[in-house]
C-alpha cells in the first residue's frame, strides 16, 4: 500500500438515485433529497448524524437546505467544486479527505439536475456578453470563430488527434455503440433496450465535424447521492465498504476550461495525466491491477486519450485498443458498463462513480468478474479529477 494519508482511509458506503429522465417534474431539492435519502437508507445511517456535505458549484442545490430538511444537528463541512463535470470526483476526494482528518465522520455528496426540462449546456447562447467575468471575456475570443458549444470546442481536439494518429469516426463510433449495447440491458439506463449499431452512428446527423449527434452525451434530469465515512465505521454498516484508494484532482500546463488550443500539444489530456499518476501513487495499483473503468463520456473523442493517459493504451494507440473490442462487453477493460453519459443518463458523471459502486460491490446488472479496482474519471478538457475504489 502506499504511505498516502488518503488511500484507504475512507469508503463510500451508501449510494441512491432517482430515475432518470428527459422531463422529471418535480424541483432539484426533491431531486436531491430523494436520492439523499435513498444513500443513507442504503447505509444504514440515521439523516441526522449526516455531518458533511459536497457537491459541484453548479448544483443548484444549497447544503444548509438539505441539512435542514435532514434534520442535520452540527456541520462541520460543506465544500463545492467548480468545472462542470470535471469536478464528478472531486466532491468524493474532498469527503474523503475529511473523514481522514477528523473534519467530518459522515459526509453525503449529491448533483441533482434538470438539465434536459430546466436549462441546458450545449445551446450556445449563454449571455456572456452581460456578465464580463473572467471566463466570459476569455470565450469571446473563441465565439466569433464559431466556436460556441462544448461539442464545437472538443471538436478541435478531435480533429487534431485524428491527424495526428489516424483514429477515424469509426473509432468514435465503437465507443458510442459499446456504451449502447450496455445500456440496453440496464432498466435504469434512458436508452435501456435501444442498442445502435455503427451505421448508425455513421448516419447520425452531423452536430460538429468530426462529432455525429451519437457522439454526444444525454441531456438528462435525476439525482444522485452517496454517503462517505471511515474504513472502521464502514465494516459494521449494511453495505460492503467501498474503499476510495486513490483520488486526485488536475490542472495541467496551459489549462483553459475546454479551450486550451494554445498548448504545443493538443492531442492529450495532461490534466487527466496530473490526475492518473496521483491515483496510482496513492494506491499503490498500476493499470494492470485495474478490472473495469468508468471514464468520463461526454464526447466519445475524450475517451481515447484517457485511456491513453491512464496507462491502458500507449499514445495514439487507444484507438487499437478500442477496435480490438477491449472497452467493450467481455473485453479485456469493459468500460462505462451501465451505458455512460452517452446510454445511461448524463448526470455530470456522477452517476458514472456510482457505478463504480457498483461493480465493487458486485451488484452492477453489467458486473464484471472479479473486481477488485475501478478508475473513475471526470469531465475532460477542463481542470478535472479522478479516482480508484476498491474491495478492502
Amino acid at each position: 500500500m502506499s504511505d498516502s494519508f488518503l488511500s484507504g482511509k475512507a469508503a463510500i458506503v451508501g449510494l441512491g438515485a432517482t430515475e432518470f429522465s428527459k422531463n422529471s417534474g418535480r424541483t432539484e431539492l426533491r431531486l436531491a433529497m430523494e436520492a439523499t435519502l435513498q444513500a443513507l437508507a442504503d447505509a444504514g445511517i440515521d439523516p441526522s448524524e449526516v455531518d458533511g456535505f459536497s457537491s459541484y458549484s453548479v448544483d443548484k442545490v444549497p447544503e444548509y437546505e438539505i441539512a435542514r430538511l435532514l434534520g442535520c444537528k452540527d456541520v462541520k463541512f460543506f465544500s463545492q467544486v467548480p468545472h462542470g463535470g470535471g469536478a464528478a470526483c472531486a466532491p468524493v476526494m474532498h469527503a474523503a479527505m475529511a473523514v481522514a482528518t477528523g473534519v467530518a465522520k459522515t459526509v453525503v455528496v449529491y448533483r441533482a439536475m434538470n438539465e434536459r426540462s430546466w436549462y441546458r449546456f450545449g445551446t450556445g447562447d449563454y449571455g456572456f456578453g452581460a456578465t464580463p467575468i473572467f471566463d466570459n471575456v476569455n470565450y469571446g475570443w473563441y465565439m466569433p470563430h464559431g466556436f460556441h458549444t462544448p461539442a464545437a470546442w472538443v471538436g478541435m481536439f478531435a480533429q487534431r488527434y485524428m491527424h495526428e494518429y489516424g483514429a477515424t469516426s469509426e473509432d468514435f463510433g465503437r465507443i458510442a455503440v459499446a456504451a449502447r449495447d450496455f445500456a440496453a440491458t440496464n432498466p435504469a439506463a434512458f436508452f435501456y433496450e435501444k442498442p445502435i449499431t455503427l451505421d448508425d452512428h455513421q448516419n447520425s446527423r452531423w452536430i460538429c465535424e468530426p462529432l455525429h449527434l451519437l457522439d454526444c452525451c444525454q441531456e438528462s434530469d435525476g439525482a444522485v447521492a452517496m454517503v462517505i465515512t471511515s474504513v472502521e465505521r464502514a465494516r459494521d454498516l449494511k453495505q460492503k465498504p467501498v474503499i476510495i484508494k486513490g483520488a486526485s484532482q488536475g490542472i495541467s500546463h496551459g489549462q483553459q476550461s475546454m479551450t486550451s488550443f494554445y498548448r504545443d500539444d493538443i492531442t492529450g489530456l495532461p490534466e487527466m495525466g496530473v490526475v492518473a499518476k496521483e491515483v496510482y501513487r496513492q494506491s499503490g495499483l498500476s493499470p494492470d491491477a485495474i478490472q473495469t473503468a468508468v471514464i468520463y463520456d461526454h464526447f466519445t473523442p475524450f475517451v481515447l486519450p484517457q485511456l491513453e493517459e491512464f496507462g491502458f493504451a500507449e499514445r495514439g494507440a487507444a484507438k487499437d485498443f478500442i477496435r480490438a473490442g477491449h472497452h467493450a462487453r467481455g473485453g479485456r477493460l469493459p468500460i462505462n458498463t451501465h451505458g455512460g453519459q452517452l446510454g445511461e443518463a448524463y448526470i455530470h458523471g456522477m452517476n458514472g462513480v456510482a457505478e463504480g459502486v457498483r461493480q465493487v460491490r458486485g451488484q452492477a446488472v453489467n458486473q464484471v468478474d472479479n473486481v477488485e479496482n475501478v478508475v473513475v474519471t471526470a469531465g475532460t478538457g477542463v481542470p478535472t479529477s479522478g479516482l480508484i475504489l476498491g474491495v478492502a
